[in-house]
């Protein structure tokens, strides 16, 4: 794949860079802020994006809001967000836009396979959320929400399903038979009134859009991750 990539730390850069082509990748263009990176998609039109959330000048959101840009210049082009912390506004309005988008924690990028098969799952048109942020979402759930209505084991699919994993992964995971998660996911969406989609992609993204509404008013920032 032609990735762009946009990250203001140079080690964290360059690292990216290694790790991708060493994975078979070709990193057109690595930035480190977001008019840059507006500037390298236009010009390279990549196969996919990884930007980071915060970089210059004002350390906020100028990465997401790059990102969120480019999708709706480009709703095909598949963007892997990189931050620092569970943020449960921004994995929102990612996750609004449609397939092929993912956010990871930074730590993630340390576990090399996992990244990059995220990467080429997000490439595939996938959603992808990062465990620990589908952790705390499920471990946050309020008294009387939809997501008291499963069972344990439902939870646990539920989360897997949020990782963006198919049906097949989430039965090894789980050392179950596919069928099993089959019904499992059939009574999840019954539960939480999310009536099946056409694809996966959509079917996870609805669920997990539905579970970022069950977390803080207004799309508050959860805590370090």
């Amino acid at each position: 794949m032609r990735i762009v990539i946009a990250e203001d730390s140079v080690l964290l850069r360059e690292g990216l860079i290694q790790i991708l082509a060493r994975s078979g990748h070709k990193v057109v263009a690595a930035v480190a802020d977001a008019p840059a990176l507006t500037a390298a998609v236009a010009e390279h039109l990549p196969d996919v994006v990884v930007t980071d959330v915060r970089m210059p000048p004002g350390f906020r959101d100028e990465g997401l809001k790059a990102a969120l840009a480019l999708r709706a210049e480009r709703p095909d082009l598949p963007v892997l967000v990189l931050s620092q912390y569970v943020e449960q506004s921004y994995a929102a309005e990612l996750l609004q836009t449609g397939g092929g988008v993912g956010y990871l924690l930074k730590d993630r990028v340390g576990e090399v396979a996992e990244f990059v098969d995220a990467l080429d799952r997000v490439a595939a048109g996938g959603t992808v959320i990062d465990p620990e942020v589908v952790r705390r979402l499920l471990s946050r759930r309020r008294a009387h929400s939809p997501l008291e209505r499963l069972t344990d084991r439902e939870r646990e699919v539920l989360g897997l399903m949020a990782e963006g994993r198919s049906n097949g992964a989430i039965a090894r995971t789980l050392v179950v038979s596919e069928a099993a998660v089959i019904k499992h996911v059939g009574s999840i969406l019954a539960k939480l009134d999310l009536p099946p989609a056409p694809d996966d992609h959509r079917r996870v993204r609805a669920v997990v859009i539905y579970l970022r509404g069950l977390g803080q008013p207004g799309g508050s920032t959860m805590g370090a991750g």
